[in-house]
């Protein structure tokens, strides 16, 4: 399987995917922890993170999958949103959180 057919699988298989550099809980950049935080303040509860630096395979494949030359890279329902910059954007005007699926999404008490 090629990496792009794995970041196909990955971000096919996931309604929420951030390829990011590190872990939510130990991001290895400023970027990949505001991409984290903006998802958590959306209400994400759950999402599959991805570490590129874990798999310099999927690292390329991921650019090269969503013609995207920078990391971190959020999939909604397979649809690629964009990196950290546009995160941010969407999530000021509110566009972020009507994308979130409800299967992503905390649970209301």
């Amino acid at each position: 399987m090629s990496g792009q057919e794995k970041v196909f699988e990955q971000v096919s298989n996931a309604a929420v995917v951030l390829y990011m550099k590190g872990t939510p809980r130990f991001p290895q950049c400023g970027f990949s922890s505001l991409a984290v935080e903006i998802l958590r303040r959306s209400g994400v509860a759950s999402f599959t993170a991805i570490d590129v630096l874990a798999d310099p395979e999927i690292r390329q494949a991921v650019k090269e999958y969503s013609d995207w030359p920078t990391i971190p890279q959020l999939y909604i329902r397979g649809e690629f949103i964009g990196g950290a910059d546009i995160m941010r954007e969407m999530f000021e005007s509110g566009e972020l959180a009507e994308k979130i699926p409800p299967e992503a999404k905390a649970k209301e008490e």
